[in-house]
């Protein structure tokens, strides 16, 4: 009896030296999910996403407010991360009618995005799913509002946290996260 509550007890100190990453919370799971990426090709999560740490927020590309300042910010995260690996950005339109895959594209080029940033459309009924009900971020109902918070998912697609764009220190606050998630699984 004696040897086993030994064993379990180092086995328990042992998987706690392994951890599960930073204490953060857990929001949900983001289920895979089908879209079309801004080179038109189509983007299934699971090949895509599965087991790397990834953040997401939604934008417009007519958007003349916090959208742009967003995309700099998302820039700003790739550029504080680029040299790790395992990691990807992920901006989904809230106007798939007007950000087609082109229009997309010429967008990801004048924020120099990069392969592992992905901008994505599809129906709106898929995007405003994965929005909605998913990222808890709002509707995408033709009505072009939106949040302005960033999602950090980790490598089990596992929401961990929700940084308001808004505060500089929210974003320093993202990058350390993210680094710290990517960290606990090395």
């Amino acid at each position: 009896m004696k040897l086993r509550f030994l064993a379990t007890l180092a086995l328990s100190v042992l998987l706690a030296g392994c951890g599960s990453g930073p204490s953060l919370p857990s929001y949900g799971l983001v289920p895979d999910f089908d879209l079309t990426d801004q080179n038109g090709q189509p983007f299934h999560s699971q090949e895509r996403l599965h087991g790397r740490v990834w953040v997401a927020n939604l934008i417009f590309t007519s958007c003349v407010g916090p959208c742009p300042r967003m995309s700099a910010q998302m820039r700003q995260i790739r550029d504080a991360t680029r040299n790790a690996k395992g990691r990807s950005l992920v901006t989904l339109t809230i106007d798939p009618a007007r950000d087609t895959p082109p229009v997309l594209a010429a967008y990801a080029k004048r924020f120099d995005a990069g392969p592992s940033w992905y901008f994505l459309t599809g129906p709106m009924k898929t995007l405003d799913h994965l929005a909605f009900d998913v990222l808890h971020l709002g509707h995408i109902d033709g009505t072009l509002e939106h949040s302005t918070r960033f999602v950090l998912i980790d490598r089990e697609s596992r929401i961990r946290g929700y940084y308001d764009s808004s505060d500089a220190e929210s974003i320093k606050e993202l990058i350390r996260d993210l680094n710290a998630l990517d960290g606990a699984a090395n």
